[in-house]
C-alpha cells in the first residue's frame, strides 16, 4: 500500500491490498477501496462509496458527492462501483438520494474528462461516457452503450445496450438497444453497425436486428401491434431484447430521422436572347 504523505485518509476507511493513494487525496470514513485501486492526485472519495478492485481514478475526480436535489435527506444512499473502471480527470458521480438506494457503476467502464453521473443512476458494463457528458438522475445505461461528448441525458431515461449516442445530442426519451442517435438532430438514424461488428455480432444477428428495426420504425403499425409482433417473431437472439425494453418504457422512445425524398432538378440551358436568335438565323441562312 502506498499513501502519499499529503493525502488525508480516514482511519475508518477500508483499504484493500496494493492500493495507491496519490498527493492531496481525501478518503472519508465509511468508504471501501478495493484491491489494487489507484487514486491519482486530488481525488475525493466521499462517505458511502465502495470501489471494487482494479479501479483507476484520475486527478480531481470526486466520487460519492451529495445528490444535486432540492430535498437532500440528512443521510443519503450509497455509491457502488465495480471492478476495472477508468474514471478520468474531474469525473463526478453522486450517491443515491434515499438511504436504502445506491448509484451503481458496473465493470470495465470508461468515463472521460468532466463526465457527470447523477444520483440513482445505473451504468452497466463496458460502457463509455465521453467528455463533458451529463447523465441525469435515475438514468439507466445498459452494457456496451456509447455516450459521446457533450451529450445531455434527461433524468429517468434509458440508453439500451450497444446504442451509440452522437456528440451533443439531447436525450429526453429512451434510446432502444443497438441503434445510433445522430448528435445534430437527436434522432435515430439506423443500427449501430460498427459497434455490432466490433462486439462480434454475425450476419444472421444483424439481419434479424434490421428486420426488427424496420418493424419498430417503418411498419406504421400501432404500438401494441409492434410489441406483439416483436414478441412473436423475434424469440431468440439479440432482436429478442427489443420487446422487453419497449414494454417498460415510460418516457416514450427516440424517433427515427426520416427526411423527405430529395427532388431531382433538371438542368437546362438558359433561354436565348433576341440578339442570339437573330444571329443564329443569319448563320443558318448563310
Amino acid at each position: 500500500m502506498q499513501i502519499h504523505p499529503s493525502a488525508i485518509v480516514s482511519p475508518q476507511a477500508c483499504l484493500g491490498r496494493d492500493v495507491v493513494i496519490g498527493p492531496f487525496c481525501v478518503v472519508e470514513d465509511e468508504t471501501v477501496i478495493g484491491d489494487r485501486c489507484r487514486l491519482e492526485s486530488r481525488v475525493v472519495i466521499k462517505r458511502g462509496t465502495t470501489l471494487g478492485p482494479d479501479n483507476h481514478i484520475c486527478d480531481g475526480a470526486t466520487l460519492g458527492g451529495l445528490p444535486q436535489h432540492v430535498h437532500v435527506p440528512e443521510r443519503c444512499g450509497a455509491l457502488q462501483i465495480g471492478a476495472g473502471n477508468r474514471l478520468r480527470e474531474y469525473v463526478t458521480i453522486h450517491r443515491a438520494l434515499k438511504t436504502d438506494a445506491a448509484t451503481r457503476l458496473g465493470d470495465r467502464n470508461l468515463l472521460m474528462v468532466n463526465a457527470h453521473v447523477a444520483h440513482d443512476c445505473e451504468l452497466g458494463n463496458h460502457t463509455i461516457v465521453a467528455n463533458n457528458a451529463l447523465v441525469g438522475g435515475h438514468v439507466k445505461v445498459e452494457d456496451r452503450a456509447y455516450v459521446s461528448a457533450a451529450v445531455a441525458i434527461h433524468q429517468f431515461c434509458r440508453i439500451g445496450s450497444l446504442a451509440m449516442v452522437g456528440g451533443q445530442a439531447h436525450i429526453t426519451q429512451d434510446v432502444p438497444p443497438f441503434v445510433t442517435v445522430d448528435g445534430n438532430t437527436s434522432q435515430v438514424v439506423g443500427l449501430n453497425l460498427i459497434g455490432l461488428r466490433r462486439a462480434g455480432f454475425g450476419d444472421a444477428d444483424i439481419i434479424s436486428l434490421k428486420a426488427a428495426y424496420r418493424l419498430i420504425y417503418r411498419s406504421g403499425l400501432r404500438w401494441v401491434e409492434i410489441v406483439e409482433r416483436l414478441e412473436s417473431q423475434f424469440v431468440t437472439g439479440p432482436a429478442s431484447r427489443y420487446a422487453p425494453f419497449l414494454q417498460v418504457g415510460k418516457r416514450g422512445f427516440v424517433q427515427e430521422r426520416r427526411g423527405p425524398v430529395p427532388g431531382t432538378i433538371k438542368i437546362t440551358e438558359a433561354p436565348a436572347s433576341d440578339e442570339q436568335r437573330v444571329s443564329a438565323q443569319l448563320k443558318r441562312a448563310g
